[in-house]
């Protein structure tokens, strides 16, 4: 989830850059703390750095780009996190890495924005997109059964040969599969395409290779145990050209974890933010990127 400076496990840090003074901030037996002080401190560590850099980038981009990021997908966003973990888990999660609700969601729109940028700063062209067509698998839907022991996935086996129906797979995975998340429901995963991490390389490999109704004829073994996948529903890969949709967002997903795209995207953005630091002391926190030209071929 880190992307640039937003960092899913970092301590997001706030304080005012403008109009600090002598307001104070705490006070102790031996004296108190004001504002000015503590902004003096701030600034210089590389903590107190970080934070400006992303504030002045927020600011940017969301001038730029803020129209196109809704609180809807924000939102979105956010759940499929919360989904994953549980909302009591969830919330444990956030408490531990020093995050609110508000505070996550205001990283997850940090980094949509980001990715606002990296979209209209990256030209993809059409060897890009080729080389992404290459491993390219629309999404798919799919029931398994997952067991620990290669015997018993024989067992499995022997009795889908007599019935490999849908009917005959649920059956069989709520009796015998191990995946507690998924085998009340007949193993049924939700959907997923090529550019999903949860599984293993071997088990999207196989998955992808099966038409609708088809099962895997031997185990699958993975770190998990032995697993026989069942297709449900696989649309086929088609053409490229109508999935160029899709081909571009996951190009433009892998940039979004390519420091090199990410640093030159900044770089222009923030050239065309008429950014101007008034604090002489740190005149030179965006140096790397505005003091730079960009050298990658790829952007617009």
């Amino acid at each position: 989830m880190k992307k640039w400076l937003i960092a899913f496990a970092g301590v997001l840090l706030t304080f005012t850059l403008a109009g600090c003074g002598s307001k104070t901030v705490a006070s102790t037996s031996g004296g108190k703390i004001t504002e000015s002080q503590y902004y003096s401190s701030m600034k210089g560590t590389s903590s107190g750095k970080q934070v400006l850099q992303q504030m002045i980038l927020n600011k940017v981009l969301e001038k730029e780009y803020g129209s196109k990021v809704s609180s809807k997908s924000v939102d979105k966003q956010y759940n499929t996190y919360k989904s994953q973990y549980g909302s009591s888990s969830f919330a444990t999660v956030l408490s531990q890495n020093g995050l609110t609700t508000k505070t996550f969601k205001e990283q997850l729109r940090s980094n949509l924005l980001l990715k606002e940028a990296v979209k209209d700063k990256v030209k993809i062209s059409n060897a890009a997109l080729k080389k992404q067509w290459k491993s390219y698998s629309p999404k798919v839907t799919v029931q398994h059964i997952l067991v620990a022991k290669s015997a018993t996935a024989d067992t499995v086996l022997k009795e889908l040969k007599k019935d490999s129906s849908q009917a005959s797979f649920t059956k069989l995975a709520k009796k015998y599969s191990t995946d507690t998340t998924t085998k009340n429901d007949g193993g049924k995963m939700a959907a997923f395409d090529n550019t999903d991490t949860t599984q293993s390389s071997k088990f999207l490999t196989a998955a992808f290779k099966l038409k609708n109704g088809e099962y895997t004829t031997s185990a699958v073994k993975t770190t998990n145990g032995y697993e026989i996948i069942r297709m449900i529903k696989n649309p086929g890969k088609g053409k490229m050209s109508d999935h160029t949709k899709d081909l571009k967002d996951q190009i433009w997903n892998n940039d979004m974890s390519d420091s090199t795209v990410l640093h030159n995207v900044v770089s222009k953005v923030l050239k065309s933010g008429n950014v101007s630091i008034k604090d002489k002391d740190l005149k030179d926190i965006l140096s790397s990127y505005l003091s730079t030209s960009s050298s990658s071929s790829s952007l617009k």
